[in-house]
């Protein structure tokens, strides 16, 4: 973002973007559990900034995160609750997320063990040199573009993140340390509307949908 405020606190739309995304995971019925993952400094600004405007009716519980990602949802995993059976992994910065889309994605772990929304990919795919000259162009058909939530057994994404760790391997998302372990992922139609803000392009197009999603609120229509 090239900004000195974390992209995650960003304003959209009159609230901070990790306070949207709560609110939609807060609305998620089958959640018990909320545990938000973020820089042990923030833990303050996160309980007077974030947390009363989020709308949520279960309390979430703070945890430090670590300096990549992939540690990160690792500290988280270590403070779940040891009674949950099904777990969540979705990115702070994917504000527009449905709580029916969560509620899929969770009925499909149950089901298959793990599973996690994605996008069909629809635009013509190249591959490049590192100056940026083609070489090829890849076929599309199977191809997806991965989003969150991403769900899994507890079982599974604890084992899959400890092999992970004990190999040295690191991973773009969850899914990929679960595939390492050998296990099949299912992978659900998500939404495009479910985009991660990045950069200020994001930022932009975010604000879009906000404006939108309220023209649709209005006039007694949704969108997801």
């Amino acid at each position: 973002m090239n900004l000195s405020t974390p992209k995650q606190y960003l304003n959209l739309g009159g609230c901070p973007l990790l306070s949207h995304t709560l609110t939609a995971m807060g609305a998620c019925n089958l959640i018990d559990e909320i545990l938000i993952v973020i820089p042990e400094k923030d833990f303050d600004f996160c309980i007077k900034k974030i947390i009363p405007q989020s709308r949520l009716q279960v309390v979430p519980r703070l945890v430090a995160g670590g300096m990549k990602r992939q540690e990160s949802v690792y500290n988280g995993l270590k403070a779940v609750n040891n009674k949950s059976r099904i777990i969540v992994i979705h990115d702070g910065v994917r504000p527009f997320i449905h709580p029916e889309q969560i509620e899929t994605c969770i009925a499909g772990a149950k089901e298959f063990g793990a599973c996690i929304q994605g996008i069909p990919v629809y635009d013509t795919l190249k591959e490049t040199d590192d100056l940026s000259w083609i070489t090829n162009t890849l076929p599309r058909k199977g191809v997806w573009l991965a989003q969150t939530p991403q769900a899994f057994s507890a079982q599974i994404i604890k084992k899959a993140h400890e092999n992970a760790l004990c190999n040295g391997f690191t991973g773009t998302d969850d899914a990929s340390l679960v595939e390492l372990l050998g296990e099949k992922v299912k992978i659900l139609n998500g939404s495009r509307f479910n985009i991660k803000i990045t950069d200020q392009e994001d930022l932009k197009l975010a604000e879009a949908i906000m404006g939108y999603r309220a023209l649709g609120e209005h006039l007694g229509t949704g969108t997801k």
